[in-house]
């Protein structure tokens, strides 16, 4: 079992929401603070789609884990509103850190990060710079560069289109204060964000919640697009671990940030495609509990 409390702490430009989940022994008298990890789920996802679910299977195994809404998302306040800003989420994992390590139910100097899919990109990033984050756990990661997005957005062209989408788009919402929104996911719109039925995405019963309002704000493109996660590796020095399949996103990007970490890493294969990593048995299971036994090793 885990404890989960409703918290809010400050990001640079907007108030954060969050669930802490703790062991459900940080309830009772004189419990012992814990290792802290602080959860970052996929691009566009709020907390309950998947970071929330990885922190809770962190406490149940004895850490203090912190899951958020980005400034813009979910309960999170911040606008403009389903923005995709690397630079900004990197901001917010920064002030998620802060707020973790000066909790009382986590223990001093112990703090670890966890990203799934493009939420490796985002704590690694941190861990590049964050001398705080002593141990770095990446579940399915997308990890990208220009030749990845050329691989998986239609080429030079592809990506020239977007950015030529997102420079209108923002020229909008300057002069008018307008967002323009595309899908995140959808089998029939060409322009989404991933124009395909993703099954995760699109059912109730997995992420396709309430909470999350599948929009897209199309002037965020060059801002992920431009976003070089590979070349983070040579400065990533705390130990890394990496869990992914053959099946799932990008497995050469992970390959390669691996094989560029100027720290220890360790790369785990596993089966499974994309989504199952994100709500599915065995995959969450078994990733999940080699984050804590790396996280057990490493912090």
């Amino acid at each position: 079992m885990a404890l989960r409390k409703h918290v809010t702490f400050g990001g640079d430009t907007a108030k954060l929401t969050g669930h802490l989940f703790l062991p459900d022994t940080a309830g009772t008298d004189n419990a012992p603070p814990v290792q802290g990890v602080v959860v970052a789920g996929t691009w566009t996802s709020v907390k309950e789609q998947m970071a929330d679910r990885y922190a809770e299977q962190l406490a149940r195994r004895g850490y203090a884990a912190l899951s958020f809404d980005f400034t813009g998302y979910g309960e999170s306040a911040g606008e403009p509103r389903d923005y995709e800003s690397p630079r900004l989420k990197v901001q917010d994992i920064r002030a998620a850190v802060d707020f973790l390590t000066g909790h009382p139910a986590v223990s001093d100097g112990h703090l670890g990060a966890l990203g799934v899919c493009a939420g490796a990109m985002y704590v690694s990033a941190l861990a590049a710079e964050d001398p705080r984050v002593r141990s770095l756990a990446l579940v399915a990661p997308w990890l990208h560069d220009r030749r990845i997005c050329e691989e998986n957005y239609g080429g030079p062209e592809g990506i020239e289109a977007k950015k030529a989408m997102a420079v209108e788009a923002r020229r909008r919402y300057e002069e008018t204060g307008e967002v323009v929104y595309v899908p995140v996911v959808s089998g029939s719109d060409p322009d989404a964000a991933m124009p395909f039925a993703i099954d995760f995405y699109l059912n109730p019963e997995r992420g396709g919640i309430p909470q999350w309002p599948n929009r897209f704000a199309v002037m965020a493109w060059p801002g992920w697009l431009d976003f070089d996660a590979v070349a983070l590796a040579p400065k990533v020095t705390a130990p890394t671990l990496l869990v992914h399949s053959e099946d799932a996103a990008i497995p050469d990007g992970a390959r390669r940030f691996h094989d560029g970490l100027a720290g220890p890493g360790e790369l785990l294969w596993t089966a499974g495609v994309q989504f199952d990593f994100y709500d599915q048995s065995p995959q969450v299971g078994f990733a999940a509990a080699a984050v804590a036994e790396h996280f057990a090793r490493t912090l």
